[in-house]
């Protein structure tokens, strides 16, 4: 096959972030199909212009298409809804110019991109395959960002549109089906692939020496969150956790990322004078692997709301794969995995005492802390694996490029 996946914050293992996309590609191709990807100028984490050939080939069958957006992803709701837009055009417009491809793979949030993969998909007459990463516009709605009642009309209806349309609809977690269901999406086209982790990148026995010394942790207990630092985030509740740590001279709590609410966060811990807090840039994703070798125990949180519940964060797999256990500010179905799993603790959302008294108990029988980490990565190895999930993808994209249906419900 030939897939054309329309994903404006494409990240490369040389970026800061999340590499599901890069990782499913490279298998794909490995499998001896051609991906071609229409992604953005800009970064996912910073906002900044991205510094790439406008053409790029990966490696024989992976070829990025930067198309060009104004803006940048972090400055206000403006500017960022002009950089979706922005995208969507020359996005559709780089589509347009390609040659066939067999099927077409958009992906949301932003909601924006999957309309021009609809659009692709309709023009070229090809399947499209809508996924699922985030609850778009309802995520937006419940954070409070989308507050226009014109805007949230017209995104609810794009996205029932999309949902009508494609020929199947992936989901990153299985909290995201009833929402689709509810919201019109036809149940039988709707597929689980689960975030997940290629667990060749972690070593479990590496100890991040280099990663430690650099930055004076040498003896500490590490406590670590890696990735976006954004309003959904909630990392104001880590600083509390640490305030309430000081005591404990042996727990350093370490930040590791970038978003719109660093330079608050930087504010903050300078304000309360937290010497137990470390906020550190974000480093490329192959990078990461470093990085987690050096934690002792890795945090996930979301801001609590009820919405939230539903989602499995990239993070946590990754800190399984580590072998590091998960204090985890996360509740529903991925405080189910993780407590079933035994690989770590969960600590109320939107609660500082609790993380707190979470990182606590892990330092205080770090014995136990390796066997949670032990039993995350076995979780992992068994269901959550990149090349389980690039199966699962390969089969679907066959099953819709020779299937002889188009989704063409009425808008």
């Amino acid at each position: 096959m030939h897939i054309l996946l329309v994903h404006q914050l494409f990240i490369r293992p040389d970026d800061p972030g999340g590499t599901r996309h890069y990782e499913l590609a490279r298998g794909l191709v490995a499998r001896g199909h051609r991906v071609t990807i229409l992604a953005g100028t800009r970064s996912y984490l910073t906002g900044e212009p991205v510094t790439r050939a406008r053409r790029e080939v990966l490696e024989p069958g992976l070829e990025i298409i930067r198309c060009g957006s104004i803006g940048g992803v972090h400055r206000s709701f403006v500017w960022r809804t002009l950089g979706f837009l922005t995208f969507t055009w020359t996005s559709l417009i780089a589509g347009l110019r390609l040659g066939q491809a067999d099927v077409v793979w958009g992906t949301s949030p932003p909601l924006l991109q999957a309309a021009s993969a609809w659009a692709i998909a309709r023009a070229k007459r090809l399947p499209l395959v809508f996924e699922v990463r985030d609850l778009w516009p309802a995520f937006a709605i419940q954070v409070g960002v989308l507050k226009n009642r014109l805007l949230i009309a017209l995104s609810r209806w794009l996205e029932r549109f999309l949902y009508r349309h494609a020929e199947r609809i992936v989901v990153n977690s299985p909290g995201f089906i009833p929402h689709l269901v509810a919201s019109g999406a036809p149940e039988d086209r709707i597929a689980l692939i689960p975030n997940g982790v290629d667990v060749r990148m972690f070593d479990p026995k590496a100890r991040g020496e280099a990663f430690r010394s650099a930055h004076g942790l040498e003896s500490k207990f590490v406590a670590l969150y890696a990735g976006a630092h954004g309003l959904s985030n909630d990392l104001s509740v880590v600083l509390d956790a640490a305030e309430r740590l000081r005591g404990n001279a042996d727990i350093s709590l370490v930040l590791v990322g970038d978003g719109k609410e660093k330079p608050a966060l930087f504010a903050q811990a300078e304000t309360r004078r937290l010497t137990n807090m470390h906020l550190l840039p974000p480093v490329p994703k192959d990078a990461m692997p470093e990085v987690l070798a050096a934690a002792d125990c890795g945090i996930a949180i979301l801001r609590p709301l009820p919405l939230y519940a539903t989602t499995y964060p990239n993070k946590v797999f990754d800190y399984m794969a580590a072998g590091r256990p998960v204090v985890l500010a996360v509740d529903g179905v991925v405080r189910e995995l993780v407590e079933k799993a035994g690989a770590g603790i969960f600590a109320t959302p939107g609660d500082g005492g609790a993380m707190a008294e979470a990182i606590r108990r892990l330092a205080s029988d770090r014995a136990e802390a390796r066997r949670m980490g032990e039993r995350g990565r076995k979780l992992v190895e068994a269901q959550f694996d990149r090349p389980r999930q690039t199966d699962q993808l390969e089969r679907l994209l066959l099953e819709v490029a020779g299937s002889p249906r188009r989704a063409e419900s009425p808008a």
